[in-house]
């Protein structure tokens, strides 16, 4: 695998506004909350001072708060107001306006169209799916469709099968997005109309499962979702038991040929890789058109082809997709990049009719400014944090914590959040191999964050007395060891209380996932959470 970089890119304020980032806060916002002057908890405060002289933050930024939600109460501050890259923390803030925008009921629609004149079993004119922007639609969920079409009594379309995703603009990745993370699954192009690989929401992706066979011999190949068009070359050659795994699975830039390389041991067992795919929308048309031809929907024309649904379009079959609050949990557990951003878009279309990231963040700055939650400036260019233009302070996120827990929509987002040292992937998420046998154990909810150079997390710890505690750890710029057990004993801190013994403590640099950056596949990547 190839090791993580990034660079910092010094963004002029012209160029930010001109991409639609929300920068600083929204206009006439409140001014920044006056720091504490002095720690409402000493004890708690020289615990976490202690833990913030870890020699790997040496050189490093932190940023660190701890509020009672209860009371308000601040009962630790570090650096609170200090900016600081968030990574996938920044979903909070996406998820939080998406809820209060969209509703938990929210659902992305599907449609497929006929535009022409129906005579018994032939449509003369096109057959036309337009996106709905539904991260999570699957090639089941377009045999459906197909089926629906067939159902219908359409067996010959004379046009062509047209693909619409006009719904969102036609930018496909998101500002201060790096060139070099394309191939890889976190940085999916988003588009209104795109596929998804897996059930875990990968839109925009393919699931390549390689399976070894005799050694000296090629890995056999198998791609899911089907029929997208893809061009696999290259191999992946079998190595004797117990050889080197070295397996590389890419996509060339600016095409979708998917390039196979390296070697897999003959005792590994299948192994599953993922990939993005250019142009979403064609590859998901191309997977429909297949599915047509399995239900003996016959199409004559060139397929497929892009346009624009034109009103007079008669509604054929139709998909919905499950709940915004159903899809929190593959977004927040998992740490979904692509549903993060189809939630930008979404709110900017609904509310703006405009699906693009400038309308979208405008809608998230407005919900941050209605409820007064932009204590302090801040800079955000996407809705996952996969931007290195992204800029939160630890204070923004325990005020829209503690505003959260007021919310109707406030138990759908806490339990969507990744709790700590559960095992099941679809409870634990980003969390589950962390702070395992501690007091954190199934307490702490909190949104985690990591890349290059940047270990965060955000959310809930209830202390031994009951109390519910809104907790950020911010920590930027470290260039060596990750430091990642030192937002886990602060965690357990909180969770244990100061009566939690050192060694307890010390226990979280033991567990597993303490200093590894596991993705949400298991697999080392660039951007990890």
């Amino acid at each position: 695998m190839r090791l993580p970089h990034r660079h910092r890119i010094a963004l002029p304020a012209a160029v930010a506004l001109a991409t639609g980032m929300l920068m600083v806060a929204a206009p006439g916002a409140t001014a920044p909350r006056p720091a504490v002057a002095a720690a409402t908890d000493p004890v708690l405060t020289a615990d976490i001072d202690r833990l913030l002289t870890d020699p790997r933050l040496v050189g490093a930024m932190a940023a660190v708060e701890v509020v009672d939600t209860g009371t308000g109460e601040v009962l630790y501050t570090h650096n609170s107001q200090q900016l600081e890259l968030p990574a996938s923390t920044m979903k909070l803030i996406t998820s939080a306006a998406a809820l209060d925008t969209l509703g938990t009921d929210h659902r992305f629609t599907t449609d497929i169209l006929a535009d022409g004149r129906r005579t018994g079993a032939v449509l003369q004119g096109d057959l036309i799916v337009r996106g709905g922007g539904d991260p999570s639609l699957r090639a089941e969920d377009l045999d459906a469709l197909a089926q629906q079409v067939a159902d219908s009594g359409v067996r010959l379309v004379t046009g062509s099968l047209a693909y619409d995703a006009s719904r969102y603009d036609d930018v496909p990745l998101g500002s201060g997005w790096a060139w070099d993370d394309e191939p890889y699954y976190y940085s999916p192009q988003i588009s209104a109309l795109t596929i998804a690989s897996d059930t875990d929401d990968d839109m925009g992706t393919l699931q390549v499962t390689l399976t070894p066979g005799a050694p000296g011999k090629p890995a056999a190949v198998h791609v899911v979702p089907a029929d997208t068009g893809v061009t696999i070359t290259g191999a992946v050659t079998t190595g004797s038991a117990g050889s080197d795994y070295s397996v590389d699975v890419t996509r060339r830039h600016g095409t979708n040929e998917i390039v196979l390389s390296g070697s897999l041991p003959a005792d590994n067992g299948p192994d599953d890789e993922w990939v993005t795919v250019d142009d979403p929308a064609r590859a998901t048309a191309n997977v429909l058109a297949a599915a047509l031809r399995r239900h003996g929907v016959h199409v004559l024309g060139r397929t497929p082809v892009a346009r624009t649904t034109p009103a007079g379009a008669r509604p054929v079959a139709s998909h919905d997709s499950a709940t915004l609050g159903d899809l929190l949990v593959p977004f927040l557990k998992l740490s979904n990049n692509g549903i993060a951003e189809h939630l930008v878009k979404e709110m900017g279309r609904v509310k703006a009719d405009d699906g693009s990231w400038a309308a979208g963040l405008a809608q998230i700055g407005d919900f941050l400014h209605s409820n007064a939650l932009d204590t302090t400036p801040a800079r955000q260019a996407d809705g996952s944090g996969l931007s290195r233009y992204d800029l939160v302070t630890a204070d923004r996120y325990t005020a829209l914590l503690s505003y959260a827990r007021h919310q109707p929509w406030f138990s759908t987002w806490y339990e969507a959040l990744p709790i700590a040292g559960n095992p099941d992937r679809l409870v634990g998420g980003t969390l589950a191999g962390r702070m395992q046998g501690t007091p954190a154990q199934n307490n702490v909810h909190a949104k985690t964050g990591s890349m290059s150079g940047v270990d965060t997390i955000a959310g809930y710890v209830t202390a031994p007395d009951g109390r519910k505690l809104a907790f950020t750890v911010l920590l930027n710029n470290f260039a060596g060891a990750r430091p990642r057990s030192v937002i886990d004993q602060i965690a357990v801190r909180l969770a244990g209380g100061p009566s939690a013994p050192a060694a307890l403590r010390a226990q979280v640099d033991r567990v597993p996932g303490a200093e590894t950056d596991a993705g949400q596949h298991g697999v080392q990547g660039r951007m990890w959470d």
